[in-house]
């Protein structure tokens, strides 16, 4: 296989509105059409179909597999690019360019910033309503580039700083800039995602430098503070609902641990189930019809680091929609590939995870498939054995 090469003039990096891609293994839905050319015009794809003999190409693809743009749903990681160790904060503009880098080298062209409506830590942490605040002004601010930026609101429901503040957010967006995504959560341990409280003792343990009697104590006391916020549950689960009925947020449960759970997310209006941590929740999703949303990493790992149920044995049961990095954007690739590498999936199946399953769960429907009318984001991907190294990623309407 050979590198992607580029007429004289042409750039790779930034395409023009109007291109033809040749000799490429296209990955459509259903299939995987090799020695194909994809035909752009005006940003948009025009044709997918074999190259014909002899015909000329602006690109030559090289035979690399031609992918829709990855859509990641869900990502930690520019908190983590902001905060790369504790007390070494950098600017968020900073943060903010330097993590597009990595999402570009990842195949990533649309992405969803976490941004986290809760309490400040101790001590305190990008992860607090005045950094969720400033993550939304920067990811807001950024404007045309080589990624598309946006925002997932996550809403820890028993935060009344985090409740207020994303109700002023809301309040002040225009509704006519997309898809307003909003996920709740309830990180207490003893349920959720840290059903079994020794997993989130030992992430204290790690974070905080503590022994194992400190981090019992600590989450004791954190755990009886909890409790005293139930009514600012309530208020934000009742909240959320009304908007979510209204069809002003597309809403996100996190953590459903039950089909309990997941029916009570039904009924407030809630569309996509975030992370299920059991098989009985992704079932009970995927039999209303819900999108169902795992952790990259989980697949690629073959587990769950919180103990929960594996991504890879939901996929492999038909249980998921999307695949989203969380903390690992370059996870997002590598796990598709993987996925179809050890036939857990069909690489068309694996690949839809990462783009046209992403996609719908945010509701974005114009992007995540080679069809015609789609967005031009485009990825060249070499296999690799077993890991995907991205060639080159070709968006539509990329401006300076």
């Amino acid at each position: 296989m050979t590198a992607a090469t580029a007429a004289p003039g042409w750039s790779l990096t930034r395409p023009p509105a109007d291109y033809v891609l040749g000799h490429v293994r296209a990955v459509l839905t259903d299939r995987v059409l090799d020695d194909a050319r994809v035909v752009v015009r005006d940003g948009r794809i025009a044709e997918i179909a074999p190259h014909p003999a002899g015909a000329p190409a602006d690109v030559d693809g090289g035979g690399a597999f031609c992918l829709p743009g990855l859509v990641d749903v869900h990502s930690d990681g520019l908190e983590r690019e902001r905060l790369p160790r504790p007390g070494a904060e950098v600017p968020w503009r900073f943060a903010l360019l330097s993590f597009e880098g990595k999402l570009r080298a990842a195949g990533i062209t649309t992405v969803f910033h976490g941004a986290s409506f809760e309490q400040g830590g101790d001590p305190p942490s990008v992860r607090s309503v005045a950094g969720a605040l400033a993550l939304c002004g920067e990811v807001g601010g950024r404007g045309a580039g080589p990624v598309e930026h946006r925002v997932l609101h996550r809403l820890d429901v028993r935060s009344p700083e985090g409740l207020a503040a994303l109700r002023a957010r809301l309040d002040a967006l225009d509704p006519a800039a997309g898809p307003v995504v909003v996920s709740h959560e309830d990180h207490t341990p003893g349920q959720g995602q840290f059903a079994d409280r020794a997993y989130y003792e030992q992430y204290v343990m790690g974070t905080r430098d503590l022994t194992a009697a400190q981090a019992r104590a600590h989450v004791d006391a954190f755990v009886v503070e909890r409790e005293a916020n139930l009514a600012v549950r309530d208020e934000s689960l009742t909240w959320l609902g009304g908007r979510a009925r209204a069809g002003a947020v597309r809403l996100f449960g996190h953590d459903p641990v039950s089909a309990a759970e997941v029916a009570a997310l039904a009924e407030r209006g809630g569309a996509v189930a975030e992370f299920p941590t059991t098989v009985e929740a992704a079932v009970a999703a995927r039999e209303r019809g819900m999108p169902v949303v795992m952790g990259a990493p989980n697949a690629l790992r073959g587990g769950s680091h919180s103990g929960n149920t594996s991504a890879r044995e939901l996929v492999a049961r038909g249980l998921v929609t999307a695949l989203a990095s969380d903390y690992l954007p370059s996870g997002l690739l590598a796990a598709a590939f993987l996925l179809a590498a050890e036939e857990v999936a069909t690489l068309p199946a694996a690949v839809r995870l990462v783009t046209a399953g992403a996609a719908e769960a945010v509701g974005l429907g114009d992007r995540g498939a080679l069809a015609p009318g789609a967005r031009a984001d485009l990825v060249l991907a070499e296999a690799g054995h077993p890991w995907p190294v991205v060639r080159a990623v070709l968006r539509a309407e990329e401006a300076a």
